[in-house]
């Protein structure tokens, strides 16, 4: 024999409000609205999470992968947890409290986050793998609550709009309908106009204030019912119109850039910074030379001196790359330049004040980072051609035949796959005229060459040549790659032969400093199929970080 538990007078008072609020009332459209706000919101939260982390770690397939993995954890918690307390407080107020609370630690979430992601620069400086796990985990604690309560709304919501069983397949499918139409929003809006516009914090601040808003209103429309877990009381309206103070007391209080100058040991000063579709973008002053620096900040990737060309760097290197052609070769074989990953325009400059004004073609996939060339250092060569595009997509539809073609669009760590395979230099190889050459600049440490290594062993596969330079300042090495059969004494017969100083210097820098050198073997390491270059880059800085504790 079987007994009934009898409902407490709570819980029936609590059914009582679903009803109306199951039908198509005005707390049934509200609450349509929530789930697409905390759909959109979701989303939001993610894709700005990868911007949040990028200037100080990148955007590797490791640090994608820690990021969503997580937060998929932290909805999974969400939605079991949901589904229980819809079940036993099935009360709008319960739901709309907490995503108001949600709100207002999304919008915290760029604040916190801000010393521990400082702490994190000494990472890489220091090599430091427990600051950079510790960092980086730390940050990405800080979305478990907000995350773990916007996955309690679809959930909770359903329990809140079933008021048939029969229907109530129809009801979840709705509502998971309308969540995933507002993710769709929050994947895109963010992406295409909020973090390019405003950026990366008030991209939060956007999201959760939307999300405030709708929580506020469900609060204060709401029948006054409460609830097992809020009873009535007669200041509860007013509680719930506070909840906005601290949202605009961060709206107003975060000041300053996202992050000091990075790469300058505290002697720089920063000019500029923005969030583009691609890139955050810090125009940095050390001395007299301005500086280009991307995301975390490991590398510079232009530079501008107005009182020098040279700069003893890797773009000095490109120019001198067609002397490994049969001597004599000299410099008005030279017709026209290629440069991938055109950055602010150091390259143009100074194969402009080497080879005057020859046609040069500069591709740059972030249109921002134009703009900080043309405003900052000085980008306005006439003969230089920009092309706001991708690399690979450029070369593929390209009909030009260059005589050099530099690739410089390697970020470090990380660097894109896709212009690290065979394919890519098949198609390099297609676009350079008999005696052209291919240069790639690599970053490295300062004892550990097996990236620069695989990547011309790589090329080497395409290639019937190919050399290596070590740069007389900074930590990187040029691979150059020939499409006429070369030889590396070429080089000093030809660099004898110059007479323009600009190019003397560099070519008797390379011979001088440079280690210059052949690479003879061919192995193909990275394809459009399998390219595993961060799992080769890892090894290089797990191996740098073990040197360092040694």
């Amino acid at each position: 024999m079987s007994t009934a538990t009898p409902r407490s007078d709570e819980t029936k008072k609590a059914e009582e409000t679903i009803a109306p609020s199951a039908s198509h009332t005005y707390q049934g459209w509200l609450l349509i609205v929530q789930v697409f706000v905390a759909g959109a919101t979701t989303m939001a939260v993610e894709m700005s999470a990868s911007r949040l982390l990028a200037p100080y770690f990148g955007t590797s397939l490791f640090v994608w992968a820690n990021l969503i993995g997580l937060i998929l954890l932290y909805l999974s918690v969400g939605y079991y947890v949901g589904g229980r307390v819809a079940d036993r407080y099935p009360s709008p107020a319960v739901l709309y409290s907490m995503t108001a609370v949600a709100s207002l630690l999304i919008a915290l979430i760029p604040v916190v986050a801000r010393p521990i992601l400082l702490w994190s620069q000494s990472a890489f400086a220091t090599y430091s793998i427990g600051v950079f796990y510790g960092s980086l985990v730390s940050v990405i604690l800080l979305f478990a609550i907000p995350m773990i309560l916007l996955g309690c709304v679809s959930p909770y919501a359903i329990r809140l709009r079933v008021d048939q069983v029969g229907k109530s397949g129809r009801t979840a499918g709705m509502l998971y309908a309308i969540s995933t139409g507002g993710s769709i929003v929050g994947t895109f809006l963010p992406v295409l106009v909020l973090i390019p516009d405003i950026g990366t914090r008030y991209t939060f601040f956007v999201f959760a204030a939307a999300l405030l808003l709708i929580s506020l209103i469900g609060l204060i429309t709401g029948r006054n019912d409460g609830g097992p877990l809020f009873p009535q009381k007669p200041g509860k309206r007013l509680l719930t119109l506070l909840l906005i103070i601290p949202l605009v007391g961060l709206l107003t209080g975060i000041q300053g850039p996202i992050k000091p100058p990075s790469l300058t040991d505290g002697n720089g000063k920063l000019i500029a910074e923005h969030e583009s579709g691609y890139n955050y973008i810090q125009v940095v002053k050390v001395g007299d030379e301005t500086q280009l620096i991307l995301n975390e900040g490991l590398g510079v990737h232009s530079i501008y001196n107005p009182h020098q060309v040279l700069t003893q760097g890797p773009w000095d290197y490109f120019m001198v790359a067609p002397y490994f052609n049969k001597p004599p070769f000299t410099p008005d074989q030279v017709h026209r330049v290629g440069i991938i990953g055109l950055g602010a325009g150091t390259s143009p400059r100074e194969f402009t004040a080497a080879y005057g004004p020859i046609p040069i073609d500069g591709v740059e996939i972030d249109d921002s980072i134009v703009n900080m060339g043309r405003k900052y250092f000085q980008m306005n060569e006439p003969n230089l051609n920009v092309i706001v595009q991708d690399g690979r997509y450029y070369l593929q539809t390209t009909s030009n035949k260059y005589d050099i073609i530099g690739i410089d669009a390697y970020q470090q760590p990380y660097i894109p796959f896709q212009l690290t395979t065979t394919q890519f230099f098949q198609e390099v190889r297609s676009r350079l005229t008999p005696t052209g050459v291919a240069v790639i600049n690599i970053g490295r440490t300062n004892t550990d060459f097996r990236l620069v290594n695989a990547m011309a062993q790589n090329m080497k596969t395409v290639f019937p040549n190919v050399y290596m330079i070590n740069t007389e300042r900074f930590s990187n090495t040029l691979v150059i790659a020939t499409n006429a059969p070369t030889a590396l004494d070429n080089f000093r017969a030809n660099a004898n032969l110059l007479t323009n100083i600009t190019l003397q210097n560099v070519a008797y820098s390379s011979l001088n400093s440079g280690d210059m050198r052949e690479e003879k073997q061919a192995h193909v390491y990275f394809t459009d199929d399998r390219a595993p270059i961060e799992q080769m880059i890892d090894t290089v800085i797990l191996g740098a970080v073990e040197q360092g504790n040694q």
